[in-house]
């Protein structure tokens, strides 16, 4: 288990990882954390590593693109003292080029979202003893369809920047694409974007399995 004792994990995110979380900082009583694949990770760390004392906290904001994430990251990441720090974000800098193609100034395009991903990661990495990167998805099969196939390109960004900065890196489309080959996109996700139940156990499952989570401990 990477995820050390009486370690802060911060979560920080869009729409993916907000799923209802209180203001203005994801934790606590009474489904603070949020429904999500934050709330799932919380409580089997709590749940199989009760010795650890595992601080997550969820930070995730809805709609937001990795410009959102720039504005706020002060306050948002640095203020919090994250021992360890879990990035997921660029459904919304795709989706905008699809949902609303001809508000361009929402776009941000991959050589955009690469940058300013990329010098997040930069100034941060020093502060922390663990970094997670996960890639946006689509749940949708097929690799050709438009929205999927841009999501593949600012999936392969992140890819390139966890290469670059020895980040741990969790390709979320393909835990996706494993579950598809059985299942039908919309028992996942009714949106193809925003996931069910099922769809937050594989977001969880992959970045448990990112930190060394053994599910059999104790066992």
């Amino acid at each position: 288990m990477r995820i050390g004792k009486n370690e802060k994990l911060v979560m920080i995110g869009d729409s993916i990882t907000d799923c209802e979380r209180a203001r203005p900082v994801g934790e606590g009583l009474f489904n603070a954390i949020g429904r999500g694949y934050v709330g799932v990770v919380d409580a089997l760390l709590t749940s199989t590593y009760p010795e650890l004392g595992i601080r997550v906290v969820n930070i995730g904001t809805s709609g937001n693109t990795v410009r959102d994430l720039e504005a706020r990251w002060q306050t948002d990441v640095l203020d919090l003292k994250p021992d360890w720090l879990s990035i997921m974000i660029g459904t919304n800098d795709v989706w905008r080029q699809f949902d609303s193609p001809t508000m361009r100034e929402s776009h941000v395009l991959l050589e955009e979202y690469e940058e300013k991903l990329e010098a997040l990661v930069a100034s941060t990495l020093p502060r922390l003893k663990g970094l997670v990167l996960m890639t946006p998805f689509f749940i949708e099969p097929n690799p050709n369809d438009r929205m999927r196939a841009q999501m593949d390109l600012y999936g392969a960004a992140v890819k390139r920047i966890a290469a670059k900065y020895d980040t741990l890196f969790i390709d979320t489309q393909e835990a996706f694409n494993r579950v598809l080959e059985h299942l039908y996109s919309g028992t996942l996700a009714w949106d193809r974007v925003h996931p069910n139940q099922a769809g937050h156990a594989v977001l969880a499952r992959a970045f448990l399995q990112s930190v060394g989570y053994e599910y059999a401990k104790g066992l």
